[in-house]
């Protein structure tokens, strides 16, 4: 009996456990049948993901576009002043203003100017709702299979939002923004309202906005009366704006003009036999602005010209006191000497400043290509003059009654804890001040400046034009603190026009209209040198020409004298002078400020310096020129003020057999 009531409780536990098991299998059957396969996960998971990631860029560029700017007011082109700018021969050297006052109608346009724009710039204008899937799609790929950006995809109608209202950052923002704004634009404007106000709008290169301001720059005409082949340049500008100028490439410029008239031909906007006629004939490029580094000068005015004219937006007429020939001259010389390994010594940059004598500025350098930088060393460098201040440090001797015959040592002197040195530690012993200027012994001019004052050489630098802050110590003689060309050019002025210090200026005379609201009255600044001292530094800054370290810097059969000024490691190399009748002042180096090849004053600039002045016009108005006979005087020697390190000027530059017979016959 008890085993059968054990058997029984076994098999009822038995059956449990089955039943147990059956509902734990079905359970898990029903749960296999709910649950999704790996796909369906994936699928689920994928859109679950993108929902997400669509709410939070929805969310992204709502916030990108909470700042975009209202576009209702686009139609009306906004005017400010036209300035046309003349030289000192009253010939167009530039022109400046956002639009010229006048805006070009579509409908007053040639067929074929509109075609080569939308051929270069956007071939499916009118089939795109503002952004270009296609186009920004091929630029993707290209993009990405060159590693860089090498294509755009942007369509007109972006490129006039970005021209409009947006920055030049290559960002995504930036670009989300532009798209949002390209579909607005079409939303708010006709295709052909957009065309029109893109051409109105765009740059074209040399200060000219928009395509009546472009055609009048280079053509001297209006855009509806342009060839086949001037549209085609004007087209092939919109890509890069100063690199296919013709002012500053006219051949790159013809060949770029070539690529839009192919890819006309390509896409049937003209005929073959139309390409080859257009490519064919010769295209004129007005002489306006024919000097790009005249820009330099331009962008120094503006501010003057602006703070004389105020806010109104008339066009004015502004009468300088540039000499485009001048100017061209000097930018050719400074572009050919720097250019060739065998003169640039390592210098990669340079400066040229040309002042007459009462101040007015002929020539503005400010850097051997305007496109590539804007950056006006002519004005905005400071840099170490060296030697080239030594000008100072003689003319406060000779106040102080000392000669050129004078006498004294080439020989190591220390003070305190500073012994500073000859250029390749050469020394001639006893010497006159004449030699020694022309040789730029450092020992003589440390010497001279303790004898005469350190103050009494930083006094006389200032009242010859000097602004920039000098240090009363012991390196100022051998011209340690840093002072721009266009200043060093000013306090040489004295030099060259009989004493007198001049304030500089570039405007002779400004005209609204009819109306003329400014106009320059020079008058003759004060004397800062006397006759006697005058003739005395003349002495010395031609001998340093004709037989001294500024050799290479001569005229043949001409006047002229100056000091050539190198730094420490060789960083700037300058010449400071005067040679047919304007005072000028190079300076060559490289804007990091890391040496050069051992360039000196003597090398560079004072090549620069004659090969420039050698091409300038001979209707130069000479410069004073002293009798020496006649205007020695006394004078009695300033109270002795007690003087710190930069690399002198090489005492005596090795000779040049080849050099001084060029010069010589005029080579």
């Amino acid at each position: 009996m008890a085993r059968k009531t054990n058997r029984q409780s076994r098999l009822s536990r038995e059956r449990s456990t089955t039943r147990t098991r059956t509902r734990r299998r079905a359970a898990a059957r029903r749960r296999a049948a709910r649950r999704p396969g790996l796909l369906g996960s994936l699928i689920k998971r994928g859109l679950q993901l993108g929902l997400v990631l669509g709410l939070i860029l929805t969310g992204w560029v709502l916030w990108v576009a909470r700042d975009l700017p209202d576009i209702d007011g686009l139609a009306e082109v906004e005017r400010s002043s036209r300035i046309t700018f003349y030289d000192r021969h009253d010939r167009v050297i530039a022109r400046r203003g956002a639009a010229h006052g006048r805006i070009a109608a579509l409908d007053d346009l040639p067929d074929y100017l509109i075609d080569a724009v939308l051929a270069v710039e956007d071939r499916r204008f009118y089939g795109h709702p503002g952004v270009d899937v296609i186009g920004t799609g091929r630029a993707l790929v290209a993009n990405v299979r060159a590693g860089r950006v090498v294509q755009g995809g942007s369509t007109l109608t972006q490129q006039l939002a970005k021209n409009l209202f947006l920055s030049p950052d290559r960002t995504v923002e930036r670009k989300v923004e532009e798209m949002i704004l390209a579909f607005q634009l079409e939303q708010r404007f006709t295709k052909d309202e957009i065309l029109e106000l893109y051409l109105n709008r765009v740059y074209f290169g040399s200060g000219a906005w928009g395509i009546e301001a472009a055609s009048l720059r280079y053509f001297g005409k209006s855009a509806s009366q342009v060839t086949l082949g001037e549209a085609a340049l004007l087209a092939g500008l919109l890509k890069a704006p100063s690199r296919y100028s013709p002012v500053n490439d006219a051949e790159r410029a013809a060949a770029r003009a070539t690529v839009v008239l192919d890819l006309m031909a390509q896409t049937g906007r003209i005929s073959p036999q139309e390409r080859v006629t257009a490519a064919s004939t010769p295209i004129r490029v007005s002489r306006i602005a024919s000097s790009p580094g005249a820009q330099y000068f331009i962008d120094y005015l503006t501010d003057q010209v602006r703070a004389i004219s105020g806010d109104q937006p008339d066009s004015l007429h502004v009468y300088t006191t540039l000499d485009i020939d001048m100017q061209s001259a000097a930018e050719t010389a400074l572009e050919t000497v720097l250019v060739n390994p065998d003169t640039h010594a390592g210098a990669s940059q340079g400066a040229v400043v040309s002042l007459a004598p009462d101040g007015a500025i002929r020539v503005m350098v400010g850097g051997r290509n305007y496109t590539s930088s804007q950056y006006n060393r002519a004005v905005l460098a400071h840099r170490q003059p060296g030697s080239a201040f030594k000008a100072f440090v003689y003319a406060s001797a000779f106040e102080a009654g000392l000669t050129p015959e004078d006498i004294r040592e080439d020989e190591p002197i220390t003070i305190g804890d500073w012994s500073p040195q000859n250029y390749n530690n050469e020394y001639r012993g006893p010497m006159s001040l004449r030699e020694a200027f022309s040789r730029s012994s450092n020992m003589v001019a440390v010497r001279i400046t303790e004898e005469t004052g350190r103050g009494h050489v930083e006094r006389l630098a200032h009242r010859f034009g000097i602004e920039s802050r000098l240090q009363v110590d012991r390196a100022l003689a051998l011209g340690a603190y840093e002072v721009t060309p266009f200043e060093l050019a000013r306090a040489y002025l004295p030099f060259a026009n009989g004493g007198h210090s001049e304030l500089p200026y570039g405007l002779r005379r400004v005209e609204r209209g009819d109306t003329v609201i400014f106009e320059q009255d020079p008058q003759p600044g004060p004397v800062v040198l006397s006759p006697r001292n005058l003739a005395l530094m003349r002495d010395l800054l031609e001998t340093t020409v004709r037989e001294g370290t500024g050799r290479r810097a001569a005229l043949p059969g001409e006047q002229a004298g100056g000091k050539t000024g190198t730094t420490n490691d060789f960083r700037d190399a300058w010449f400071a002078g005067y040679g047919r009748g304007v005072v000028t002042v190079v300076w060559t180096g490289n804007d990091d400020n890391s040496p050069t090849d051992r360039a000196t004053g003597g090398g560079p600039p004072a090549r620069i310096f004659s090969a420039y002045l050698r091409d300038v016009p001979a209707e130069i108005t000479p410069v004073y020129t002293p009798d020496l006979a006649d205007l020695i005087e006394q004078t009695t020697p300033s109270d002795p003020a007690p003087a710190v390190e930069t690399r002198s000027e090489p005492t005596d530059e090795p000779e040049d057999p080849i050099g001084a017979l060029l010069s010589a016959i005029g080579g």
